[in-house]
């Protein structure tokens, strides 16, 4: 078992940054790959990116690149999401993931958190 624990939501204006942090638990947690997905009011849940344990491989959604880093502190089993330049459409609640394997941007990951919530205003 994995337990994860999201932190660091808020509510921001536009072209604000945010820095949203994981913490992991639990067996594997040292090794796992982590993701972050995010789930904005009425809409599906989307991959967000994505890093391998040792943090040379990751993998971001397209709108995001270049805004977005993902990052990783397996000294202290957590991850991070540094988010700049925010847009009214990353909006949503924001969920940390992990799971054996490769960092892909799909559905495979076997544990996740419950949440932290990012409103941008403009």
């Amino acid at each position: 078992q994995v337990q994860l624990v999201e932190s660091g939501g808020g509510v921001v204006q536009v072209g604000d940054s945010l820095r949203l942090s994981c913490a992991a638990s639990g067996r594997i947690a040292s090794t796992a790959t982590m993701g972050w997905f995010r789930q904005a009011p009425g809409k599906e849940r989307k991959f967000v990116a994505a890093i391998n344990y040792s943090g040379g491989i990751t993998n971001y959604m397209d709108s995001v690149k270049g805004r977005f880093t993902i990052s990783r502190d397996n000294a202290k089993n957590t991850v991070h999401l540094q988010m700049n330049s925010l847009k009214p459409e990353d909006t949503a609640v924001y969920f940390c993931a992990a799971k054996s394997g490769f960092p892909t941007a799909d559905f495979s990951y076997d544990y996740w958190g419950q949440g932290t919530q990012v409103t941008v205003s403009s």
